[in-house]
């Protein structure tokens, strides 16, 4: 904690006027106060006292040095967390919180919890692995009525576009979903199934002048023919793997770069459909699709992709035969891709790529097939299909942990909190229509924020992996930047070294207001 505190006061922001003096912050009845000779404020990395109304959990007032706790009421809750950083909440805009239906998967509790661990104030959970799927109005009102007292930040929801449900759409909007996603490929799960090009443009007219976005999980097999037509969207691959089923380059050869620009492709020629509903890329892996959607922003049309923590830190070459904790799709591809995604992500100017999630997608370790000797490997009824990167559910294991794996990459790269702060917080929350509230430390903005140690490091194991399941690809390495603390809406909901307040227990909302953009 720094012992020298500033009471220069002639950076201070508040509602009113920038000149609004210390004292106002006096008149607030119940405040909480951090403080930090180091804060990423409006996108700057400055010294801060940052002064939250415990009663609205609003912002009321920043001041750009550090004001000392005397000129504040005697017993404010005053933190000086010097030389840590302190960062707006993360918004993790893609997480599969799986409840209710596969709550053996994950839940509301625990994929919270461990979102809280790693500073992620806000998630948006996915319409899909959960049952029933959000894609209708009387799915979502089942989740709220699962998600109800048990998530320790706050969660927001999108709804899925599958066959036949257009005119579920709208009211979901009303509803406050804070997007759709549909799949151009098989999802893994029956009750979810895939859209084809007539689904899609039903969509798109659908929602053309609603305030939402429109998200793609773009993976679409190339027809053979031009007969062949929609029916590949729900086919097996049309050749056999050509190697063994439990290398991992068997696997990355059977979901080539061609299925995502493909399906790239196919969006991007209906877009004229609703030229201004914002699309978007979930997902991103291909290098090859970035050109394909940099020629369609020149271009006018409305599309944005987000790439996630596995696609910038792990690489092919380095994934053992059978260690399906790497199994995902798009497949995480060869460490020149992953070159290629951080040079696109660190462009000066208008990347394609602008921002980064989790898309934690967990499973209970059987469905992971893993060999033993493999940390998460459980004991299967069956042994036949052992380290079978195709019979193996695919997901990645990461919430909570995403800021340490970027930072600890990003070192070698130069990123600074700066782009963290734009890539997880301030990008997600305006993706998911909450940019006016999340993913900034503004006054007026919720009191969220994440006190990060960017020297500290440590080991994952499965006491720093707090979801359900303790079966990640990132367990056994070492990992550089600690979240200290993380505050929601000015109470700390987690510290590293006290964890989890019992008696306060979770005060999580769920993001329901409707869109407005």
């Amino acid at each position: 904690m720094a012992t020298n505190h500033s009471s220069d006061d002639s950076g201070t922001v508040s509602r009113t006027s920038s000149k609004t003096s210390i004292s106002s912050a006096i008149d607030q009845p119940s405040i909480t106060v951090l403080a930090s000779s180091r804060a990423v404020l409006n996108g700057r990395l400055t010294a801060a006292t940052i002064v939250i109304s415990l009663n609205s959990g609003k912002i009321t007032s920043t001041h750009h040095s550090i004001v000392p706790a005397s000129h504040f009421p005697p017993g404010t809750l005053y933190v000086d967390h010097s030389p840590h950083i302190l960062l707006p909440g993360l918004v993790d805009a893609h997480v599969h919180l799986n409840e209710p239906g596969r709550t053996e998967w994950e839940g509301f509790w625990t994929g919270t919890q461990a979102a809280a661990f790693g500073g992620v104030t806000t998630v948006v959970d996915m319409p899909l692995n959960a049952i029933p799927p959000t894609t209708t109005v009387s799915g979502l009102e089942e989740k709220v009525r699962a998600a109800q007292g048990q998530c320790w930040v706050d969660v927001g929801f999108y709804g899925g576009i599958v066959p036949g449900n257009d005119k579920e759409l709208k009211p979901l909007v009303k509803r406050g979903v804070r997007g759709f996603k549909g799949f151009l490929i098989d999802s893994g799960v029956d009750e979810f199934p895939a859209v084809s090009s007539t689904d899609i443009a039903k969509a798109m007219e659908e929602l053309a002048d609603q305030p939402t976005t429109l998200m793609f999980h773009a993976e679409m097999i190339p027809p053979i023919s031009d007969s062949v037509g929609d029916d590949v969207q729900h086919s097996s691959p049309p050749l056999a793997p050509i190697g063994p089923l439990n290398e991992y380059n068997t696997f990355l050869a059977s979901r080539p770069p061609s299925f995502e620009t493909y399906a790239i492709s196919e969006i991007l020629s209906l877009a004229h459909l609703a030229p201004r509903l914002p699309l978007h890329i979930v997902h991103l892996s291909a290098l090859e699709a970035i050109p394909l959607l940099r020629d369609a922003r020149a271009a006018g049309i409305k599309i944005t992709a987000e790439t996630c923590f596995h696609y910038l830190s792990l690489a092919a070459e380095t994934i053992q035969n059978g260690d399906t904790r790497h199994k995902c799709c798009p497949p995480i591809r060869k460490q020149t891709n992953q070159d290629s995604l951080w040079s696109e992500l660190l462009r000066e100017d208008d990347s394609v790529i602008k921002t980064v999630v989790s898309d934690h997608s967990p499973c209970t370790p059987d469905l992971k097939l893993l060999p033993d000797g493999i940390a998460g490997a459980v004991i299967s009824s069956s042994t036949e299909e052992t380290g079978d990167f195709f019979a193996a559910w695919g997901g990645v294991s990461s919430v909570g942990l995403g800021i340490s794996i970027l930072w600890t990459e990003g070192q070698k790269r130069g990123i600074t909190a700066e782009d963290i702060v734009r890539w997880c917080c301030k990008n997600t929350a305006q993706q998911i229509g909450l940019g006016h509230r999340k993913g900034d430390l503004q006054v007026g903005y919720d009191g969220d924020v994440a006190v990060f140690d960017d020297e500290a490091t440590f080991e994952v194991e499965p006491s720093t992996m707090l979801f359900r399941n303790k079966c990640s690809p990132y367990q056994g390495k070492m990992l550089k930047g600690v979240v200290k603390e993380t505050w929601l809406r000015g109470h700390k909901i987690h510290s590293r070294e006290g964890g989890f307040d019992a008696k306060q227990g979770p005060f999580g909302e769920l993001l329901l207001e409707p869109r407005t953009f």
